[in-house]
């Protein structure tokens, strides 16, 4: 067997503004497998400033997970722990070397194009008109769960935004799920999400930064909102550790990035405990490109989770690799008219 990587830079078809800074550019990692006639592709995506992997050797690596292909997956998941994107390119990778198309890692009704999964609508920060013309865009597309990143704007203009929002249409028409990115304070978060829970929403994820464990599970204890953990889960590796977090924070839900969190197994492992918990959760890609989002998709849909799903982020960028995926009405769909094309 033969392995190589190669970068890749995505481009944002427009600078796409969140509680870290805005976005115009974003690199990703391929791993390509070759065993004779039989091709694989895997992607190990990077997201600067939250993924634990995220360092100066992730280059030298992903060298030596190649050179090393032949310890086999098992053995080189054990080895790369610390680096749950390149675990993850490698499932991928494998997977796609495995099967009878490349392209076809979880062979289901919705490889078939014949089942759909449900995603939210994800709004972008910026000035309220901005995220205002986007929600009316995502409600005119079909979506009946929007996802609004706030932290970024004043507070007081985000729960007028909110306010407008549940003005003009209700929790029966459209469900709003936030996403704080660990922007409140510990000791001004309660004051805060009593204010949000006005307007009836579904859930908030990460109120405050991650790593404030007591504070966080205090939080969680008197919310008025369900408490949603997303960065709380980086860098957390062992069962032992994913139980013991869960446990003393309990939250509400738990959302699962594969690319942060060590691919399809890492990521099984967290609902594993989630459930053994009654803790609810779902799967969200991470600005991937669409091999990425291929992959996290027909995994989620065996998953059979019924919650809208964050995996509609795959029409963001200029220069993605065409393929197959559609969302429509809110929902997205493996469209079998689009064919694969991996000329960048």
């Amino acid at each position: 067997m033969k392995a190589t990587f190669f970068k890749h830079t995505l481009q944002f078809k427009q600078a796409s503004g969140t509680s870290r800074g805005v976005l115009t550019l974003k690199d990703t990692w391929f791993i390509k497998l070759e065993n004779n006639t039989l091709k694989g592709i895997g992607e190990c995506g990077m997201f600067k400033g939250l993924s634990i992997d995220h360092r100066d050797d992730f280059e030298l690596k992903l060298k030596w997970t190649c050179q090393n292909i032949d310890l086999g997956l098992e053995v080189l998941l054990g080895q790369l722990v610390s680096f749950p994107s390149i675990q993850f390119g490698l499932e991928m990778a494998f997977a796609s070397l495995n099967n009878k198309s490349p392209f076809e890692l979880f062979p289901s009704e919705f490889t078939k194009g014949k089942d759909s999964i449900p995603i939210n609508g994800l709004i972008w920060m910026g000035e309220s008109s901005f995220m205002k013309q986007q929600i009316k865009d995502k409600l005119e597309g079909g979506f009946s769960c929007i996802k609004l990143k706030i932290g970024a704007l004043n507070f007081e203009r985000e729960l007028a935004l909110l306010k407008s929002i549940r003005n003009e249409y209700d929790m029966q028409t459209i469900e709003i799920r936030i996403d704080a990115n660990g922007a409140f304070k510990p000791n001004e978060a309660l004051e805060k999400l009593k204010q949000l829970s006005e307007y009836n929403l579904h859930s908030i994820e990460q109120p405050i930064k991650q790593g404030q464990i007591d504070d966080m599970a205090q939080l969680c204890l008197d919310t008025p909102i369900p408490i949603a953990l997303d960065e709380e889960l980086i860098g957390i590796f062992s069962v032992t550790n994913k139980q013991f977090l869960l446990q003393t924070i309990k939250p509400q839900y738990i959302i699962l990035k594969p690319t942060l969190v060590g691919g399809f197994k890492g990521s099984q492992q967290w609902i594993d405990v989630a459930e053994s918990n009654k803790i609810g959760w779902w799967v969200t890609s991470a600005l991937e490109s669409n091999i990425g989002l291929n992959a996290i998709a027909q995994w989620t849909y065996t998953l059979n989770n019924t919650l809208p799903q964050g995996l509609g982020t795959g029409g963001l960028f200029t220069n993605n690799v065409q393929a197959p995926l559609v969302v429509r009405s809110g929902r997205l769909f493996y469209d079998l008219k689009t064919k694969w094309n991996l000329k960048f």
